[in-house]
């Protein structure tokens, strides 16, 4: 019996977070577009169609991936009988810094979504921004995400070398998922397909946007940079339980991705691959149909 505990402990551990990750996000999506701060106007934007959406999807997930983290640790602490337990990546320090990079992330990427205007996009744009004087929106983001990685690094603990890893996972990982947030769906899908391997840790962060994918597929709403940059720095502080290799081989791989996006468009790369398409399109509204070129009757 006391062989099958830390596993049926992890298992409650996971429902709880999402069920409580899920729930709440649903809950606070509607009570925030009941009474939406600073007015509907503030959080409206409009889509790849041209179409109104909502930007409170992005923090109504964090919201409910943070209350999913405080679940299971909750949990967690009435299990181990209010000790902490020994297991890696099964800590109360890893429930804190998950909690940190949750609120940094969406903090800042709240912060751009309602003050930024979109002119500058990727590092390219923010840094040649800088170098010309003008401090934008996109770079205060980059930076206080920075800022946010390298405190969850810290609330993780470890030897220098895995806190510079880990806050790189975590500052890496959530502008990258940012980048996939340019069509419905995408970013949750792309969240939902690196967190189902460690779903026991990841039940929080996938719950909650998975319980908003209806409204983001449906085009009633977006992540914005709150909702996707909360969800990539969850998974990427969530990688601090993974061994020192496989995290500097997941870091490479994002700072490859980064970099490629500068030059390569993911949106192009992903309608030109049949697999990746499908993937894509799944569960969306058809594409606008194509235009009537044919002349009309005489």
């Amino acid at each position: 019996m006391s062989e099958q505990r830390p596993g049926r402990l992890a298992a409650l551990t996971a429902l709880t977070a999402g069920a409580t990750a899920a729930g709440t996000a649903r809950l606070a999506y509607s009570a925030l577009n009941r009474r939406p701060p600073g007015g509907v106007k503030t959080w409206s934007r409009t889509n790849h169609r041209g179409e109104p959406v909502t930007l409170l999807e992005g923090p109504a997930v964090a919201v409910g991936a943070i209350a999913g983290v405080l679940a299971q640790a909750g949990v967690r602490a009435v299990g181990s009988g209010q000790r902490r337990t020994t297991r890696k990546g099964f800590s109360h320090r890893a429930d804190a810094a998950m909690i940190v990079a949750a609120v940094g992330a969406a903090a800042f990427g709240a912060y751009d979504d309602l003050a930024g205007s979109g002119d500058r996009r990727g590092f390219r744009g923010h840094l040649g921004a800088l170098r010309h004087g003008e401090v934008t929106t996109g770079a205060v983001k980059l930076g206080g995400i920075g800022v946010t990685g390298i405190l969850s690094a810290v609330a993780t603990g470890g030897p220098a070398a895995d806190i510079i890893i880990n806050a790189g996972l975590v500052a890496g990982g959530a502008n990258l998922l940012n980048l996939f947030d340019l069509r419905p769906g995408r970013a949750i899908k792309v969240a939902v397909a690196i967190g189902a391997p460690g779903a026991i840790g990841t039940a929080a962060p996938v719950a909650a946007a998975l319980a908003l994918l209806p409204e983001d597929l449906g085009e009633r709403a977006m992540l914005g940079d709150a909702g996707a940059n909360a969800l990539g720095a969850l998974l990427g502080a969530r990688a601090a339980a993974l061994p020192r290799p496989a995290r500097v081989a997941l870091l490479a791989g994002i700072a490859g991705l980064t970099a490629a996006s500068e030059k390569i468009s993911f949106t192009k790369v992903i309608e030109r691959t049949p697999a990746l398409h499908w993937l894509d399109m799944l569960g969306r509204r058809p594409a606008n149909p194509a235009p009537d070129l044919a002349p009309p009757d005489e």
